[in-house]
């Protein structure tokens, strides 16, 4: 950037919840998706690019880039473990626009920038001192008062919703401060909305008048002695830490890595079609005919299906809604087992089908009304007493807790639910009462930590020794929806419940792909119920509490509400299984893990801060060493973040091959681009990629996970999401462990630092290829599965097929090629997709795929087999029944039909791996147990599960283990071909793999 350029800088996220707040709900007709956020962020976004001039800013951008939160933690949980513990979960209405005004914000192709590890307000602060020492000005829109430590004269801000612009005047006019001392006013008063502690006693007015006569924090703190005010005196010499801690908290980053450098962000022309091509997938009218008009379009030629297939309805982030039968104790006798397979009342005697009798039983729960006014706050033993006798008399209950965190291993009780059956007021079962059991809210006023307990509330200890008995009796069954967090939380209060079911793994087995299976959504689906919000109990923003603050009588309706809409899931969910045949895959892969995940959760893993820290510096030093090597091999310094100032030292100066430039006219330094370089021996460019790899895997990686670690285990708790893929895989969050790296040798070395305890290895037990071997099995190919029964090096045995080359002395190029076709057919790759993985020609690479299927011309019959049944059906099955859904696999878009298609071949393959490992991981703790063994299982990753065993159990456990895994199908199914798991043991997960 120049001087006379002007950046804007858009708070992202800021946006998101002010265009949530500020438009009533909006659902797109076509199919009830919540869009109101969607909206309001789309409009404000076009205000300001089309009209910037015209408001307080008074200018129009020459660079312009949206800025988002990571939804992980940061940095700064390294340093407060409860920095913004207090947060709650989004609206449920609000989850699925997160992905879409990502998307949005492509749309109007303008950068969309978010970084792992690092908030919003961090790349904020790094962009906008870059700009200002380049000589521009910049515009930060937004009007988070963290963001005001950043105005100067050449950087302000701007309130698009008053239409007003923040600079250093109006800062001091609101804080009584200039911006520069902004960091130290908010270090003595802390931020309730982010946990920053501060100072008690001590708010905005106290904290200026302060600084303005001492001058600065670090002299105020050097002088807190002489404050005269004895109460304020005392405060701030005894919290002095947390002032400094406070003050690293609230400090932005201005030394972000940034992915997009800064010269990338010109503000570059609104792409027309493409823009009103999202805008009418959204079905926003309006604002389509106003950029219609402003680009000059035909709207009515451009169809809403052109949209990139990319656009969906995803959420970023963790879901935050809240071995076999033997392994999850369901209910198997008594009243229970009555409840679980109550017949229906027939609408017709002797005629009702069970998808008839599903059905009548989602209307006639869609029907019966919730009278919020029967619900009870149970304040004493002896009524908690009479529900429990209630249920079970009844057999059947729903359960659900209140807790002060989404973190399982961390939240604390406030309370619990219950509901059931009200046979006196509905002898048919429609009718439901519930209550809610607070146990530890507190009044709000007292103590500087929250005052004391609420009047009115069972001692905690006396009611969970009631509750234990009722959650742990196998013949009372126990209805929740993500039970796997409820189960975790009774878990540390010493209760393991038996005997449940979970209305959103049922929803998941049922509706995999269809729908997401957070509780509100499937209550406006099934019931045409909308459940209380939980920011219309506890706030939001800056007005928001933690559930122990709510008040009782409102924590009554929200909670008794819960279970309520649980129980009646339940009853519309479960006949659903038997009707549609689902009740194994329900029964087999999706319930008996529960407990399994949640143990594996609570266990942890230990990780070395040392050997982090020791990455860090190695990673901090090899970049640097790249540096100068680079800058000895360009002959000058330079950027090397900059795309252009790279570009101009490799194609300007240095005359390189390949060369070719972007949009914009600067040359294209793309990770291809300098991998391409790279390939053909050319030093500057290696050198460049490996620079980039290190920079990522430190600010990702090394930085970040200590972080994670929990204050009191002293391990990292992964949080397993057993309903968040369409195939049935695992995925994992806080921290996401499924995605570190190994591929490089400074990647793998990051799996150095998860450890096993002293007098412990670590086990790693990995399939082998177990996607191929399902693709062998499914497709019936008799030259893989003749292989695989063999023993034979797959990849060598394909490259011999298909090029005519002996196994014995094959070249390494030969088997390289074959390896990237065998795995890439599994993910319908195409020859533009295998041309750039091998770096050929798009024909050469055609070659080879019409070859391979020619060579196995089963796996192509397969592929066209299972497209064809997933048209006519609008699923695809795995080898365990497990069922994928793809509705727009009959798409007029070519693109949207092509990637379902795509899809639907892999999710057999996928979906069977990932039923596997299910089912391993079931049978793994009942066959370690009848074994004798201590072993724990502690990860799984993708195909591999890691465990903790005692270094002299290693040698038994390792044939266990393994002969679990390897048989895992069996009895249910007989695979054609082996399964085949690689075992061993290490003191660090790297050297275990």
């Amino acid at each position: 950037m120049k001087k006379g350029d002007h950046l804007f800088l858009v708070d992202g996220s800021g946006f998101i919840f002010r265009a949530f707040h500020a438009i009533p709900p909006l659902n797109r007709k076509s199919d009830g998706l919540p869009v109101n956020a969607v909206s309001g962020f789309c409009n404000m976004l076009w205000k300001l690019l089309k009209d910037a001039r015209n408001t307080d800013v008074g200018v129009t951008p020459t660079h312009f880039a949206v800025i988002f939160d990571y939804s992980s933690k940061t940095f700064r949980n390294a340093l407060y473990d409860q920095y913004k513990a207090n947060r709650t979960a989004p609206p449920e209405d609000l989850i699925p626009q997160f992905g879409l005004i990502r998307h949005a914000t492509r749309a109007f192709n303008l950068p969309c920038i978010e970084k792992e590890g690092f908030e919003a307000d961090d790349l904020i602060a790094t962009y906008a001192r870059l700009a200002e020492a380049d000589g521009a000005d910049v515009t930060i829109v937004s009007s988070d008062k963290d963001l005001m430590q950043l105005v100067t004269e050449n950087v302000s801000m701007y309130d698009g919703m008053k239409d007003k612009q923040i600079s250093i005047p109006e800062v001091i006019e609101k804080w009584g401060v200039p911006p520069e001392k902004m960091i130290d006013l908010q270090s003595l008063t802390g931020d309730s909305t982010d946990n920053v502690p501060g100072v008690p006693g001590i708010g905005p007015k106290t904290a200026a008048q302060l600084l303005d006569e001492y001058g600065d924090l670090d002299t105020l703190l050097a002088r807190a002695e002489e404050i005269k005010q004895v109460k304020r005196r005392e405060n701030i010499v005894a919290n002095r830490d947390l002032v400094l801690l406070s003050r690293q908290l609230v400090t932005l980053k201005t030394d972000t890595p940034l992915d997009v450098p800064l010269d990338e962000l010109i503000l570059h022309p609104q792409d027309g079609p493409r823009l009103i091509a999202f805008l009418k997938a959204m079905e926003f009218t309006t604002l389509t005919r106003r950029v219609a008009e402003a680009c000059d379009c035909d709207a009515g030629a451009i169809d809403a299906a052109d949209v990139p297939v990319e656009w969906g309805t995803e959420a970023r982030g963790p879901d935050l809604d809240k071995g076999e039968a033997a392994a999850a104790a369901p209910a198997a006798e008594g009243k229970a087992a009555a409840a679980e397979t109550t017949t229906l009342p027939a609408t017709a005697p002797g005629e009702a089908t069970p998808a008839a009798l599903a059905k009548a039983r989602a209307e006639r729960f869609s029907a019966a009304p919730i009278d919020h006014s029967t619900y009870e706050t149970v304040r004493d033993l002896a009524a908690l007493d009479r529900w429990i006798a209630a249920a079970r008399e009844t057999g059947l209950v729903a359960f659900d807790t209140e807790t002060t965190s989404l973190d399982a291993m961390q939240a604390e009780l406030c309370g619990f639910s219950l509901a059931i059956a009200d046979n006196a007021r509905d002898p048919t079962g429609t009718a439901i009462r519930a209550c809610y059991v607070p146990l530890n809210h507190k009044t709000g006023v007292g103590d500087l930590l929250g005052g004391g307990l609420a009047e009115g509330q069972i001692p905690i200890r006396a009611a969970l020794e009631r509750l234990k008995a009722l959650l742990e009796d196998p013949s009372v069954l126990k209805v929740a929806q993500n039970l796997k967090y409820d189960y975790l939380v009774m878990r540390r209060h010493g209760i393991t419940v038996q005997g449940f079911d979970d209305t959103m793994l049922m929803s998941y087995a049922l509706d995999a792909g269809v729908t997401t299976h957070g509780m509100d959504t499937l209550s406006e689906r099934w019931l045409g119920h909308k459940p209380i919000a939980y920011k219309d109990v506890a706030g939001s923003g800056k007005g928001a509490q933690t559930f122990d603050m709510v008040d009782i009588a409102r924590a009554t309706a929200y909670a008794a509400e819960d279970a309520d809409v649980t129980l009646r899931l339940w009853h519309v969910l479960k006949p659903r299984l038997a009707a549609e045949r689902m009740t194994t895959v329900y029964e087999r892969l999706e319930r008996p893990l529960v407990p399994v995940l949640a143990r594996m959760e609570e266990r942890g893993i230990t990780i070395d801060r040392q050997v982090l820290s020791r990455l860090s510096g190695e990673l901090a030093q090899g970049a640097a060493g790249f540096e100068e090597e680079i800058y000895e091999l360009a002959g000058e310094r330079f950027n090397i973040g900059s795309p252009k100032q790279l570009g101009d030292i490799l194609f300007g100066k240095m005359g390189l091959p390949g060369a070719s430039k972007t949009k914009t006219g600067q040359w294209s330094t793309s990770a291809q681009v300098l991998e391409d370089l790279a390939a053909q021996g050319i030093p500057l460019p290696r050198k460049i990629v490996d620079w980039r790899q290190l920079t990522k895997l430190k600010s990702t990686y090394t930085d970040a996970l200590p972080g994670f670690v929990h204050p009191d285990t002293k391990r990292v708790h992964t949080s397993y999401a057993l309903a968040s893929t369409t195939t049935g895989r695992l995925s994992s969050s806080d921290p996401n462990l499924q995605n570190i790296p190994v591929r490089t040798a400074e990647g793998r070395k990051i799996r150095t630092a998860f450890i096993s305890t002293p007098g412990h290895k670590l086990v790693s037990a990995d399939y082998s290829q177990i996607e191929l071997r399902v693709l062998a099995h499914v497709a019936d190919i008799p030259q893989l599965k003749q292989a695989f029964a063999d023993g034979i090096d797959i990849h060598a045995m394909t490259a011999s097929e298909m090029f005519g080359v002996p196994v014995e002395g094959m070249p390494s190029e030969i088997r390289r090629r074959a390896k990237a076709i065998n795995f890439g057919i599994i993910y319908g790759i195409s020859a533009f997709g295998l041309a750039n993985q091998l770096s050929i020609e798009r024909s050469e690479a055609g070659d080879y795929i019409k070859k391979y299927f020619e060579r196995f011309p089963g796996i192509k019959d397969y592929m066209d087999s299972t497209k064809a049944f997933a048209r006519e059906h609008g699923y695809v099955e795995t080898i365990f029944g497990r069922r994928a859904h793809y509705p727009e696999i009959k798409s007029s878009n070519p693109s949207v039909r092509a990637f379902n298609e795509r899809a639907s071949i892999n999710a057999p393959i996928q979906g069977s791996a990932a039923d596997i490992i299910r089912r391993a991981m079931v049978k793994m703790e009942p066959a370690l147990a009848a074994a004798g063994l201590s072993a724990r299982m502690l990860l799984q990753v993708h195909d591999e599960l890691i465990f903790e065993v005692e270094d002299g159990e290693v040698d038994k456990a390792i044939p266990v283990i393994v002969d679990v895994m390897e048989n895992a199908s069996m009895p249910a199914l007989s695979m054609k071909v082996p399964l085949k798991v690689d075992a061993r043991a290490a003191t660090n997960w790297d050297e275990a793999h």
